[in-house]
Parts: C-alpha cells; sequence; structure tokens
C-alpha cells in the first residue's frame, strides 16, 4: 500500500467524522491517512505517494484520444477479408451461441463486411483503413492492439469500466489515480483537464461527469473540464467592477475562514477547497492565454486542421499539446458520435476526417517538439462493433475490438493480438481493460499491485484484483 503514512497529528477530528459520515468509512479512513497540509494554500503541489517510483518510468503525460461511442474496429484497425468474403451469409452459430449480444439478441444473424477496404501504411506494413491515410502516414509510430476485451455492452457501464476500472459508479477515474500517484507539474492548471468535441455521423452518446471524478480519493484528484467555445471555464472573468486586486482580496478572506473551518474540524477536504480556490485564482491569469490558438503560426493550424474557436476535434487536439507543455499531466479528449447502428458506411465517411488529420499532426507535432518520446498517446472507444449486421450498421460488441497507441515507451509499427478471422472474438494475446490500465501505469514507473487505498475493509486500487502488464507492446 502506498499512500502517505499515517500521522496521529492529521488523524480525523471527531467533529469532522460527525459531519461526514455520509460519505463512507473509505474516505474517512483516507482522509485520516492523508496529510491535510499538503492542501494548504502557499505548500508545494501534491508530490504524489509514489516516491520514489517503483521503477524507471518512460513517460510523463497522457493525452487520451477517446472516441466515445465504440468505434468499429473493422473499419479502422482490423481487416477481415474472410468476413467480407461472406457478407449477407448466416453467421457461423460456432461463434455467437451462449454469448452475450446487444440489441441482436434473438435476431437472425448475418455476416457484415468491411465497409472500405484496407491499405498497408509505412515500412512496418500496418493494415489500417483506407478512410485514415493521415493516420496511416504515420503507422511506423503506432501500436496497434487488435485484442481488446471487456466486460460491459451498454454504453454508460463500459465507458465507466474503461475510465475507472469498475462498473460501480464512485470510484477514481485513471486520471485521478495518477495524480494521486505522481503529484503535478504544474501549479497554475489542473493537472487533470478534459475536452469535448463533436461532429456528423453518429447516435450523440451523454458523457457523465463521473467519468473523471475521484471518488474516494479527495476531490483535488477529479478531472476538470474545460469548454471547447466560449469561456474555457465558467466564471473564468472576473465580474464587471472587480479587479483582479478585488478578487485576491475576496479569496484571500474565503480561506481565511476555511483555515479556521479547518482549524476546528481537522478536515483534509477543507484544505482541497483551500488549494482549489488558489488553483482558480491562479487559472483566471493563465487559461485565457492557454486556451486561444488564434496566436500559433499558421502552418501549425493548418497541420491539425484547426480552426480557432471551432470547437473541434482538431482544436482541442492542439489543445492537448499545449496543455501537454504546461505540465498538465492527463489530457482526456472525448469526440462522440460513434455510435453507428445504422449507415454505419456514410457516417463513417463524416467521421473520420474529422479525427484522422488532427491524430496524425498531434503525434507529428509531439514529434517536432522533442515530447513525442515521453507522452503517451491512446486513441480507442469503450468497445468495438459486431461482425453480424444490424440493418446497415454494426450492434455493441465486448468480445473483441482495437485501440491504438503511441509514443512514451511503446513499440511503434508493430500490430499486437489478434481477433479470430471474421472479427467476432479476440483470441492471440488478449488485453483487457484492466491489462490496458496495468500497462499504463507501468509506463509511468508504477507497479500497478502497489498503488493502493483502503477503500471499506480492501486496498482499493485502479486494476482491481487484475490486470498484468502488456509486455509485448513495450519499446
Amino acid at each position: 500500500m502506498n499512500p502517505l503514512p499515517f500521522d496521529p497529528h492529521t488523524h480525523l477530528a471527531r467533529r469532522a467524522f460527525l459531519g461526514r459520515t455520509g460519505v463512507g468509512l473509505g474516505a474517512l479512513a483516507l482522509n485520516a491517512l492523508l496529510r491535510p497540509a499538503t492542501f494548504a494554500a502557499g505548500a508545494d503541489r501534491w508530490p504524489g505517494v509514489v516516491s520514489p517510483l517503483h521503477h524507471a518510468a518512460k513517460c510523463k503525460r497522457v493525452i487520451y484520444l477517446y472516441q466515445a461511442g465504440g468505434p468499429s474496429h473493422l473499419e479502422t484497425f482490423d481487416y477481415k477479408p474472410k468476413l467480407k468474403e461472406m457478407h449477407g451469409q448466416p453467421m457461423p452459430e460456432s461463434f455467437t451461441k451462449g454469448q452475450q449480444i446487444a440489441q441482436l439478441q434473438g435476431q437472425k444473424l448475418n455476416c457484415f463486411g468491411p465497409q472500405f477496404d484496407f491499405k498497408k501504411f509505412g515500412k512496418s506494413g500496418q493494415e489500417i483503413c483506407e478512410q485514415f491515410p493521415h493516420i496511416g502516414s504515420v503507422a511506423d509510430d503506432l501500436c496497434i492492439i487488435r485484442s481488446m476485451y471487456t466486460e460491459q455492452i451498454n454504453h454508460d457501464p463500459a465507458h465507466t469500466l474503461m475510465n475507472t476500472g469498475s462498473i460501480v459508479a464512485g470510484r477514481p477515474s485513471m486520471g485521478s489515480w495518477l495524480l494521486y500517484g505522481l503529484g503535478t507539474e504544474t501549479q497554475d492548471l489542473p493537472g487533470y483537464v478534459v475536452l469535448m468535441s463533436a461532429g456528423k455521423g453518429g447516435q450523440m452518446q451523454p458523457i457523465a461527469a463521473r467519468q473523471w471524478h475521484s471518488g474516494f480519493l479527495p476531490s483535488q484528484f477529479q478531472g476538470v473540464k474545460f469548454q471547447s467555445k466560449g469561456d474555457p471555464v465558467l466564471y473564468i472573468q472576473n465580474p464587471p467592477g472587480v479587479s483582479h486586486d478585488a478578487q485576491r482580496e475576496i479569496v484571500d478572506t474565503v480561506n481565511h475562514l476555511n483555515r479556521l473551518e479547518h482549524d476546528r474540524v481537522q478536515d483534509a477536504e477543507v484544505q482541497t477547497r483551500i488549494a482549489q480556490y488558489e488553483m482558480a485564482f491562479r487559472m483566471q491569469s493563465s487559461v485565457p492565454g492557454l486556451m486561444d490558438i488564434a496566436n500559433e503560426p499558421q502552418h501549425v493550424l493548418d497541420l491539425y486542421g484547426a480552426n480557432p474557436g471551432d470547437g473541434s476535434f482538431a482544436s482541442n487536439c492542439l489543445l492537448a499539446r499545449r496543455l501537454a507543455e504546461r505540465g498538465v499531466r492527463f489530457i482526456q479528449l472525448y469526440h462522440r458520435d460513434w455510435d453507428h447502428h445504422s449507415q454505419i458506411k456514410p457516417h463513417l465517411q463524416l467521421k473520420a476526417p474529422e479525427v484522422d488529420r488532427a491524430t496524425m499532426a498531434l503525434i507529428t507535432d509531439l514529434k517536432q517538439r522533442g515530447m513525442f518520446d515521453d507522452t503517451l498517446i491512446v486513441w480507442g472507444g469503450e468497445f468495438g462493433r459486431t461482425p453480424m449486421a444490424q440493418g446497415d450498421g454494426r450492434d455493441h460488441h465486448i468480445k473483441g475490438f482495437s485501440m491504438m497507441l503511441a509514443g512514451g515507451g511503446i513499440k511503434g509499427g508493430i500490430t499486437y493480438g489478434a481477433t479470430d478471422e471474421l472479427g467476432y472474438a479476440a483470441v492471440e494475446n488478449r488485453v483487457s481493460v484492466h491489462d490496458l490500465h496495468a500497462t499504463m501505469l507501468h509506463l509511468f514507473g508504477i507497479k500497478h499491485t502497489r498503488l493502493t487505498v483502503k477503500y471499506q475493509g480492501l486496498d482499493a486500487r485502479l486494476t482491481g484484483i487484475a490486470g498484468d502488464v502488456v509486455k509485448g507492446i513495450l519499446a
């Protein structure tokens, strides 16, 4: 277990215990373990509990390009000529008998071939759908995992599992675990930032804020959602007539009252509140300039295909690079509309251009700035799509799907694992969500079984009771 050692001088006071019984004994125990002084205004930024690192780290930050809705592996990274050959024919019962199927349960199941051709890209010959030529141009930097599988077949619990390692709402997100373990590298910005975008060509699924929540960890570690249009953070501007100095006085007064409250109840969350007020005040200066990409050189805007202020995935990718440069540890971009139950071919022809150039541009830009080798890039959704037809689309699918990784300690130019000849199930070098999380933590120098917190009497961790590092994809 790796939390800070117990300190009797910061033990949770009886008043705090009585005042916070509604949050659960696990959170109370954690507050007793954490040193509240760490969160005080003016104190050094949170250093992280993994000190020293369990082993040498390969990366410093994550940019997670989350394609919400479930991109079809069969139209992105996993070409199945046999499925194309069997298009329209009955799906062999040997694949589907007794298996969990979402909306196709009890219906006649027919094979639905890949809707686009694939091409070989780069010296490595990676097979990628022809709709993603820009991603194909950096194929030698990519690791494509074709053998992912998950446990949840509906969007919300699948998102929760992918983000928190559990289907139970209220667990800390992976970004929160990472901040808790390693701390932050910036004092003027949150260590965990979320950006959202949407485009055309698919059903838009809601994304709940609990996907980036800190759960039973202190709220200091939760993600902060930045708006892609308008003010990046609500109330980032001072109200009319309130000067910078006046705002400073207000923050100082509120924090003085909070310190009096902390002296009375000895509750770590009060110190968190103080730190967040200070962070919010500093963000009023740091965030507006950060989010204004109009001052980027035109050739950089052209590389991404970004238009300042449009809130697109391309603009968010450029913002992700700017956040990474400023020390943000975990950056997550949700791009929605990937739920293709129908019209998958025309919808993908709209969807692919929204992400293709920008993904390539992010990789290229990071390489040009010397940041690629210590930045982990993850591209993928919460599950895949069925090789069986749902009209002219595909249903949710959990038995096999693809994800793409690049950068920070990942071996480039490789395809890892495989699904069967019809793309139904992962059969070679299978990779679970817990395995992915264990591997991500490993790249940061963290042994996933040692980053734990006592919660409800158990040593809780991101990977639950499972997870193995996928050594075959490590550089």
